[in-house]
């Protein structure tokens, strides 16, 4: 080989190991960085009829198992839904409080019991008397309280959709002119391992929002899908999916449905079409949820209890619960209800203890519904009885079985179902909802909700487990090795070291034949 030949050869290996120090550095750098992934370079051995002539450096590629990296994208989103799911669920549980504590509903439920009990003894008691009424009022206030909590966060997911849905258009822009620069990159022979590792990042915060499946094209481009189909658009202006703010109020409802009076929800749209069950998993999806499945199916279950509430004790002789107007809702004439003859909905958030009974707190003794007796005879104690026996026993006055508190077809579209009771759709079940006394029923609508927030708990642990392993899988293949680097400065310093001594062999052998000619 000639001098000059062998020149260039050391040449290009010192330009080799320059770029590959720059990788090396690249790497350590963002070893800690979250999704990075290791970069490695490319060289090609050149050759001219046999003889070698160095290397030639190609573009730095990355090291990523992409199928491992779809999964972790997946499992990022059930994290992301479950987290967001628990968020509200536990604000709920809070106000639920510990069953027997004397503040949840069963409790608050037995202790207007006691009260009528005592009561019972001396039904002239003017103390006693008001103390039922106080039980009462802290009955209802324990309704309000938790219905109040239910319309808060669900008021709380319907504003974090919109934030989540603007987040999710930022970020598909992002991705698309990534995406063109790769483009561009790639049809030019660069590197695009930089601009894939941003990219990466990017989609990384998209499979949060929601669920989502990513398909790199041949030119380097992505494609993004959702797990319930839709593409979305990575280009096409700013903005292209919608979701408009709304004040909620137990009556809303998505899709909403303009017969029944009750106000609709505005769906989230892609160029004007309604992509709202599309848009699963993730932050989106588990916002939706909550905000058209779970919170009103709790908001349901409670209109449900507190109308069964007011009208047991209506029925016993004493409208103790009611509306601020003094009425107590009329029940659903159909079975299972029908939304638009349902008008109780909403009417846990302002049960209160009739505004005659606390003006007149002898009326617990007395009752509301038809006048007692005149004179009233000493000890007189007939509604009182009424009260314990049938109001907060299984059976009406008349004997008959007290109707249930209904679970199937619930809320103001009627597309609601509660996790526990008959089924509606079991022709051989009768069609009374969940049968029994007050009490049994505050402790199975507070039992079911708090079995819900558990569940969703319980999963979370499983699916952060999972997360972590996936993600430690695929760190082990693609992430910054420090002592892989380290290895590699060490064979990249040996490289330079013969390099440029072969350059300075040659340096030596040129000054030598110079020196010779002259």
């Amino acid at each position: 080989m000639s001098l000059i030949g062998a020149l260039s050869v050391a040449n290009g290996s010192l330009a080799n190991i320059n770029r590959q120090f720059a990788l090396v550095s690249q790497n350590i750098a963002n070893a800690n960085t979250p999704g990075y992934a290791a970069e490695s370079a490319t060289q090609q051995s050149l050759t001219a009829e046999g003889v070698g002539l160095g290397v030639r450096s190609g573009p730095a590629t990355r090291n990523i198992d992409t199928a491992l990296q779809s999964s972790v994208l997946l499992q990022n989103a059930d994290v992301a839904g479950l987290q967001t799911r628990q968020a509200a669920l536990s604000a709920i549980d809070s106000v639920h409080g510990t069953p027997g504590s004397g503040t949840d509903l069963a409790s608050l439920v037995g202790d207007l019991q006691n009260q009528f009990s005592a009561l019972l003894n001396d039904p002239g008691n003017v103390p006693q008397q008001s103390q039922v009424v106080s039980g009462a009022a802290n009955l209802a206030d324990g309704i309000n309280q938790l219905a109040d909590t239910y319309g808060s966060q669900r008021q709380a997911a319907q504003n974090d959709l919109v934030s989540a849905v603007d987040t999710l258009n930022t970020a598909l822009g992002t991705i698309g002119q990534l995406s063109n620069q790769i483009i561009a990159f790639q049809a030019g022979g660069r590197s695009t391992a930089d601009l894939e590792n941003q990219r990466d990042a990017v989609v990384q915060t998209v499979s949060q929002l929601v669920q989502v499946r990513t398909l790199v094209q041949p030119n380097g481009d992505m494609l993004l899908f959702t797990t319930g189909g839709l593409a979305l658009p990575t280009r096409g202006g700013a903005n292209p999916l919608h979701a408009a703010g709304a004040t909620l109020g137990p009556a809303s409802w998505y899709p909403g449905d303009v017969s029944s009076g009750n106000p609709s929800i505005p769906a989230i749209t892609l160029n004007g079409a309604d992509v709202t069950g599309q848009l699963t998993g993730g932050r989106i999806g588990a916002d939706i949820t909550l905000r058209d499945t779970t919170l009103p199916t709790f908001q349901a279950e409670l209109d449900e209890f507190a109308q069964k509430l007011a009208s047991r004790f209506q029925d016993a002789g004493v409208a103790l619960f009611t509306d601020a107007n003094g009425a107590v809702p009329a029940e659903s004439a159909t079975s299972p209800p029908d939304p638009v003859q349902q008008p109780y909905v909403g009417f846990a958030n302002g049960v209160q203890v009739n505004p005659d009974i606390r003006k007149s707190p002898e009326l617990v003794r007395d009752g509301t519904v038809v006048p007692p007796p005149s004179p009233l005879p000493d000890g007189y104690a007939d509604i009182i009885s009424n009260v314990l026996t049938n109001a907060f026993g299984s059976d009406q006055v008349s004997g008959a079985a007290q109707p249930g508190i209904k679970t199937r077809a619930l809320g103001p579209g009627g597309n609601l179902d509660a996790p526990f009771g008959p089924d509606w759709t079991d022709t051989s079940v009768p069609q009374t909802g969940m049968a029994g006394t007050l009490g049994a029923g505050a402790t199975t609508l507070v039992a079911a909700q708090e079995q819900t927030s558990a569940d969703v708990s319980s999963k979370l642990d499983t699916q952060q487990a999972l997360q972590s392993s996936l993600a430690g899988k695929l760190a082990a293949g693609s992430a910054v090795n420090m002592d892989t680097e380290m290895s590699l400065m060490i064979q990249l310093q040996n490289s330079y070291a013969v390099s440029a001594r072969v350059i300075s062999t040659v340096q030596t052998m040129w000054t030598q034949l110079l020196n010779a000619v002259q």
